[in-house]
């Protein structure tokens, strides 16, 4: 049974361990410090908003709108900003953008009822009609501060990008408030057997309320991060996060306990998603194959501990 255990929490992780070895062996370029600070500023979106989803999944609701939120706030900020807001209150408007579309999906989830899935897909589209009506389907550029660019491109001591302290510092902080304080319990219970928690003296339908507002909220910050790295607002450029963050969230909930969405989980497979996918780029393999490996290596490590454990994560 103790083999057992391990198994169930410590395969996927295993085989973070293996892709990590197998691109250091393959190629030298991998196997330093240069590109290893490279493959944290390439997963600080991705683990930021997947740790927003892990929010959610744990109250066990799922907001298919993510992509177009990081979308929706990486445009709002440059566009309130080279309209002459300063970038304080052009920071906070996004994020306010943000949080209020997820409290719009949680008006529709928990007080009409419609299934998370289905409402928050509908945002999502609503979203991107929106998102391209407010940039006329162009890029917004020409005119953002240098001081909100620093956001995405500066570096902490010359070394550490700021979106991957950033993201440190977000996977740190929802640990604690996930694994640490009544918050993080109520929201496992109400996740675990919602009836079970209501009648313990949870309020459910709050706790359900907070997954959602903070599974968007965490969109809006990877936003603007994203815009300040590219130096511009894109109409579609959250679009991939939405796959890629369910993947990572997904990959979570096989390691550590099993069947759950937990923050280091989730930390953990958007790290092997990002050393995929970084390992993949420096060996040459093209974008097409890339995406085919990505995807039967995301199957085989969720298969793996879903056989042992009889696991269902739908």
């Amino acid at each position: 049974m103790r083999i057992g255990t391990l198994i169930q929490k410590y395969s996927t992780l295993a085989v973070l361990i293996i892709l990590f070895l197998a691109f250091a062996v393959g190629t030298d370029r991998f196997f330093t410090g240069t590109n290893l600070v490279n493959i944290l500023q390439q997963i600080s979106m991705l683990t930021i908003v997947a740790v927003g989803l892990t929010f959610g999944f744990a109250a066990k609701e799922m907001d298919l709108s993510v992509g177009y939120v990081v979308g929706l706030a990486g445009l709002l900020a440059p566009l309130l900003m080279v309209a002459g807001v300063p970038i304080p209150l052009s920071i906070v408007g996004a994020l306010v953008a943000g949080l209020g579309v997820g409290l719009i999906n949680s008006a529709l989830v928990v007080g009409v009822g419609v299934p998370s899935l289905i409402a928050t897909l509908a945002a999502g589209s609503i979203l991107w009609g929106i998102n391209f009506m407010i940039s006329g389907g162009r890029a917004i550029y020409g005119g953002i501060p240098a001081d909100y660019l620093a956001v995405g491109q500066g570096k902490v001591l010359g070394i550490l990008p700021y979106p991957a302290l950033i993201m440190l510092v977000i996977v740190g902080s929802s640990w604690f408030v996930m694994e640490r304080t009544t918050f993080g319990r109520y929201l496992y219970a109400v996740g675990g057997n919602a009836r079970a928690a209501e009648l313990s003296g949870i309020k459910v339908r709050s706790y359900r309320v907070y997954g959602l507002a903070l599974s968007s909220l965490f969109a809006a910050i990877s936003g603007i991060i994203l815009s300040a790295r590219l130096g511009s607002g894109q109409p579609n450029g959250g679009e991939t996060y939405l796959l890629d963050g369910l993947a990572a969230v997904f990959i979570g909930m096989t390691m550590l306990r099993p069947g759950t969405a937990t923050v280091m989980g989730t930390f953990f497979g958007a790290l092997l998603i990002g050393i995929m996918n970084n390992g993949l780029n420096l060996v040459g393999m093209d974008t097409y194959v890339q995406s085919i490996v990505k995807g039967i290596i995301i199957v085989i490590a969720v298969s793996v501990v879903s056989r042992t454990t009889k696991l269902k994560l739908l």
